[in-house]
């Protein structure tokens, strides 16, 4: 499937010819602003990635995690159709370093492998659900920012 690139790009073409792929995208980086655009003050957000249909998200940082060279991305994940929290660092060797601090965690149990792109990953909403637009935007916000703050938490106890 995928080393036919001609076939893969008729397949494309009549997919998006009917504009619901157009649709959905638009809406959901759309949203994905929006989310930003609500973010707590009380941390710094970055310009939105787009990604490669697998991927959109922005990165969101507090002075601890900025000092300690990682920043939190919210992340929605395209084929999962799920938003994510991911803890990323600002190199390869510091996402490397900070795997091998946290790879025994809650947020890693059951992972063999560091991740491709983050340090961990913790899904914050299962279900996109804009029938339910206010609640499940609450609810991302909300577990974005408490799970951002336990994972925090227990960087200060590891002693980071």
């Amino acid at each position: 499937m995928k080393g036919d690139i001609q076939k893969s790009l008729e397949i494309y073409k009549e997919q998006l010819s009917d504009g619901f792929i157009q649709t959905a995208y638009v809406v959901l980086t759309k949203y994905v602003a929006e989310l930003k655009g609500k973010f707590p003050p009380s941390y710094s957000t970055s310009n939105i990635g787009f990604g490669y249909l697998d991927y959109t998200y922005f990165y969101f940082t507090n002075d601890y995690v900025k000092n300690k060279n990682l920043k939190f991305a919210l992340v929605l994940n395209h084929k999962k159709m799920q938003f994510e929290l991911w803890l990323c660092a600002r190199t390869a060797d510091i996402r490397k370093q900070y795997w091998n601090l946290l790879k025994d965690s809650k947020w890693n149990k059951n992972i063999e492998a560091m991740p491709k792109y983050s340090i961990l990953e913790v899904i914050i909403e299962i279900q996109i659900d804009f029938n339910a637009k206010e609640k499940m935007t609450s609810n991302i916000i909300n577990n974005a920012v408490s799970s951002a703050l336990e994972i925090e938490n227990c960087l200060q106890i590891l002693g980071c």
